[in-house]
């Protein structure tokens, strides 16, 4: 009634390479043979070997049978791409019969230096080192997983590369006041690697963003002073928790920063003792801690952008008819000096009965010597 049905077999390959794909340590060596199709009339000294589209030398070729030719790789280096190297057997006229890629490299090491952060108290930010060597010349895959302390099943983050290379975040459904374990694994084709794992709670890591709407402006006439102010991080006004903030400056054509550290918990401070007309670039970072109670240190938030403003120009006039010139200016700096030394004694940091006993004593100071000058 009906025909039977005829079966196609589908084309031969032109030939096979053997092994297929194999993974090696770095410093190993390979035979890799071709063999030809019956279907092709090709023969062992019809064919020859590229890898990475570098001819090998006929000297490392071995006939092993009549459509059968091998080649000898000795000590080879880790792959150039993560992908693997292409060892392709060709014919003579340069076409491509069976290609296998090899996939030379070293198993991962053990990932180290796992640090971890919040900015709101519902998400967890980490971030790792690949090992003392780091390269494998393999796709080697990280997975920071936590859970947890006590009990809880194994969470796997999802959100990589957040915060560089090797890191990852966790956006939310984290529990405050209970410890988390926190751990990552790395495997490769040669084999897998864990990390320690760090135990911590995430009111021990919260951080803030930089301090924002830092204005730095001048003093009055002042010309040795700038005025700093800025506002509170905004993501933990609703947490109850203290915050201490550094100051660093510098002068316009200078790379050296300055570090104020004892600012406290103030939203503004003084500088004093600068360079008169002068630029001056300022930063501020916060430190929030005892968030709730914690009794960890607190981690410090990035700098602040730069901010710029420059004191005032002195107005004295230098050198001229005063031939005591040098001496006034080396007991004003004496002066100065003198009085700084005291402010550190009976005064903290910034604090104003330091500033309002300066201003006056600056103010009284400058006036004194413009009298001086104009005379």
């Amino acid at each position: 009634p009906f025909p039977p049905l005829l079966s196609v077999s589908p084309a031969a390959d032109p030939a096979v390479i053997s092994p297929q794909d194999p993974t090696l340590l770095i410093g190993s060596s390979l035979v890799a043979t071709c063999t030809v199709s019956p279907d092709f009339p090709l023969k062992a000294e019809d064919l020859y070997w590229t890898l990475n589209g570098r001819r090998l030398p006929a000297a490392s070729y071995a006939a092993l049978g009549p459509s059968t030719l091998s080649v000898a790789l000795a000590r080879l280096n880790g792959s150039r791409q993560q992908s693997g190297d292409n060892l392709v057997c060709h014919s003579r006229d340069g076409g491509i019969l069976a290609g296998s890629c090899l996939y030379v490299g070293l198993p991962p090491e053990k990932p180290v230096n796992i640090t971890c952060w919040s900015k709101n108290m519902k998400d967890l930010t980490c971030k790792w080192a690949p090992g003392t060597e780091g390269e494998t010349f393999l796709h080697t895959n990280y997975t920071l997983k936590y859970k947890r302390r006590w009990y809880g099943q194994d969470n796997t983050c999802q959100e990589y590369h957040t915060a560089g290379t090797y890191s990852c975040h966790i956006p939310k459904d984290l529990a405050l006041f209970t410890p988390y374990e926190i751990w990552v694994e790395a495997s490769n084709r040669l084999g897998v690697a864990v990390s320690d794992v760090v135990m911590l709670d995430i009111l021990d890591v919260v951080t803030t963003d930089p301090p924002s709407d830092v204005h730095v402006s001048r003093v009055g006439d002042l010309e040795d002073q700038l005025s700093v102010r800025w506002s509170s991080p905004p993501a933990l006004k609703d947490f109850l928790f203290q915050a201490k903030y550094q100051i660093q400056y510098r002068v316009e054509d200078s790379s050296e920063w300055k570090v104020v550290d004892d600012v406290g918990n103030q939203t503004s401070c003084r500088l004093a003792g600068l360079r008169p007309g002068t630029v001056y670039f300022v930063q501020v970072r916060c430190n929030p801690f005892s968030i709730y109670g914690s009794k960890k240190a607190g981690i410090w938030s990035d700098w602040s952008n730069p901010t710029a403003a420059s004191t005032p120009r002195s107005e004295r006039v230098a050198g001229g008819c005063d031939p005591k010139g040098g001496e006034q200016n080396t007991t004003l700096r004496r002066e100065l000096k003198q009085f700084f030394g005291w402010v550190k004694k009976h005064a903290y940091g910034c604090s104003n009965l330091g500033i309002k006993l300066y201003d006056q004593w600056r103010v009284w100071l400058q006036k004194s010597h413009k009298t001086r000058n104009q005379v």
